[in-house]
């Protein structure tokens, strides 16, 4: 299972991240929360942080848990349980993955307006129990199902800060498909500001120097 091997052993391989409370292992064959505790994953995160590891820690409902209408219920307690007792300098090296269990492996995406929504969410918990600077330190992840084809939109919002790609890892030609795509989003993203004119006073006016990067040798 993922989060069954040691933190030592992990780290003399030279992991430097760690899978918690997937939920591969949070939960059954019939998506139902009887596996691992949020206490056993929070005592894995302290562990995985005792070690210089970074803890990636996933949380997610399950359909019968979204058709009931207690997804932030169910998401509210795995994130405030699993993290209780940090620092905010401890959890500002946290990261979190929000990954529904209908999309793992389904097919199914929640649409970029769904994750946003618990991205949101998930940011507003972190922001109670650790402060601002520390909230605002800490990335939250989408996974689910992340494709070539809905990627772009999906770290196009501002509250999901990159994926936890899982089948699409496993295909060479699919996972170079989703780097590609985000690389040409990022490309596209920079923009460069009209920087007001300088007024130089007894120095080097930089911003009027026309600098030219010198040929590759």
């Amino acid at each position: 299972f993922t989060g069954g091997t040691s933190a030592a052993q992990l780290k003399d391989l030279g992991v430097a991240y760690v899978i918690l409370g997937h939920s591969e292992v949070r939960r059954n064959p019939e998506k139902k929360l009887t596996g691992e505790s949020n206490n056993n994953v929070n005592k894995k995160v302290k562990t995985a942080l005792a070690n210089g590891l970074i803890p990636v820690v996933a949380v997610g409902e399950s359909n019968t848990e979204r058709n009931q209408a207690k997804t932030k219920e169910t998401v509210s307690t795995m994130v405030k349980e699993s993290l209780a007792g940090l620092s905010p300098e401890e959890a500002a090296k946290v990261i979190i993955a929000y990954e529904p269990v209908w999309a793992i492996g389904t097919g199914k995406t929640a649409t970029p307006e769904q994750a946003e929504e618990m991205h949101l969410f998930i940011r507003d918990i972190l922001l109670d129990m650790f402060g601002e600077e520390a909230a605002s330190k800490m990335r939250i992840i989408y996974g689910g199902s992340v494709k070539p084809d809905n990627i772009v939109d999906l770290i196009a919002q501002p509250n999901i800060d990159g994926a936890l790609v899982g089948g699409a890892s496993l295909n060479a030609k699919s996972f170079a498909g989703i780097i590609e795509a985000v690389a040409a989003h990022a490309s596209s993203a920079i923009t460069t500001e009209q920087l007001p004119p300088s007024t130089p006073k007894g120095g080097i006016d930089l911003q009027g120097i026309n600098v030219q990067a010198a040929p590759a040798s």
